[in-house]
């Protein structure tokens, strides 16, 4: 006999606050096993793929780790320094900027700008805020991410934990899908199903088209020579997933920074331009459609929403849990929503009474 539906809020319920208790609490503890996971779940479709191919399971995991190794090397060698030291420059130079911004608006829109206008002295203290502030703000995020992303967990425990939940991910899903309850097997499958297109939509294909579109800016942008075009790149494709922000605000950093360094070279400034151009008209017409598709299900609002409360709550744990949560409560309001239009609750007497005919 089935347990009363109150008694089953009730033990979903406790587990689900469990859940939020440990995540609060053993947030940067259980950071290498989130990161660890993530990756095993984004590399299981290849894993199955090599499979397909003829050979083992250990084999599959063993040509992808191998394949992740050398990539780590040449990023750790030849990426990583570079995107370090454009962003530290970026730092310091940008009072710099701001000083030359404010001599740009200065000499040509006098009537606008004085020395005594609030515009001015609101420049002038975004300055001094960025050259006090700015450095102090790069070794503090520095230093965090040090003491959260120590050397340990990125080039020992993340690794290791991915390797492991890759080769028993097939066996793991087997054994959570055996412990379901039976009498709702079949809805909590279906459910499952659903979340996992959505992720797969979203996490696996808009994690593909950030880290295309942040190679193509950042590799267009330093042959154009635009100083810190390593980073400005890196950051509009990171921000990629949130459509037309990373182009809008890569877009305006990149333009921005050209107009200082190129004032005058007004080619040069459109092709930065016609970069970022470029880049939204392959994401909209090419990239997006083939490896995200039309259909996901997460509106751009819900994930800032989720990503803002997820990390002020959780920090960047919460921050790395925030897209699968959504897309998980986001599939569970449709079914609940679907369940409701189905019911009487919704329907009225008037379903009860064709029921009854």
């Amino acid at each position: 006999m089935a347990l009363p539906v109150k008694t089953q809020v009730q033990y979903w319920g406790l587990t689900a606050a469990i859940f939020v208790v440990v995540l609060w609490f053993l947030g940067d503890q259980i950071l290498p096993f989130v990161l660890g996971a993530a990756i095993a779940y984004f590399l299981d479709p290849v894993a199955d793929r090599i499979e397909r191919w003829g050979v083992s399971r250990a084999v599959a995991v063993t040509v992808i780790t191998l394949f992740g190794i050398m990539v780590f090397v040449v990023m750790a060698l030849l990426v990583i320094p570079t995107l370090i030291q454009q962003s530290i420059n970026l730092v310091n130079t940008a009072p710099r900027l701001f000083d030359d911004f404010q001599i740009f608006l200065t000499e040509r829109f006098p009537s606008i700008i004085d020395e005594e206008s609030t515009l001015r002295q609101s420049l002038i203290t975004v300055g001094e805020t960025i050259r006090d502030r700015g450095g102090q703000l790069l070794e503090s995020v520095l230093t965090s991410a040090a003491s959260l992303l120590n050397v340990v967990v990125l080039l020992v425990i993340v690794p290791v934990v991915a390797f492991y939940l890759l080769y028993d991910w097939d066996r793991m899903t087997s054994e959570i899908d055996s412990l379901l309850p039976r009498d709702h097997a079949p809805t909590i499958r279906m459910l499952a199903g659903r979340i996992d297109d959505t992720l797969a939509s979203f996490i696996r294909g808009m994690g593909t088209v950030c880290l295309m579109l942040g190679t193509f800016y950042a590799v267009a942008l330093m042959l154009v020579g635009l100083q810190f075009g390593l980073v400005v790149g890196a950051f509009a494709g990171l921000i990629t997933f949130i459509p037309y922000v990373g182009a809008l605000l890569g877009g305006m950093l990149a333009v921005g920074l050209a107009l200082f360094q190129f004032w005058g070279d007004w080619l040069s400034i459109g092709i930065v331009a016609g970069i970022f151009a470029t880049g939204q008209v392959l994401e909209g017409n090419v990239l997006t459609p083939k490896l995200v598709g039309s259909s996901v299900g997460l509106h751009p609002v819900w994930l800032i929403f989720a990503l803002t409360v997820f990390g002020a709550l959780f920090g960047f744990v919460g921050m790395l849990v925030a897209v699968p949560v959504a897309a998980a409560i986001g599939v569970l309001a449709r079914f609940a929503i679907e369940q409701y239009l189905d019911s009487r609750l919704y329907r009225g007497q008037s379903s009860r009474d064709q029921e009854d005919e």
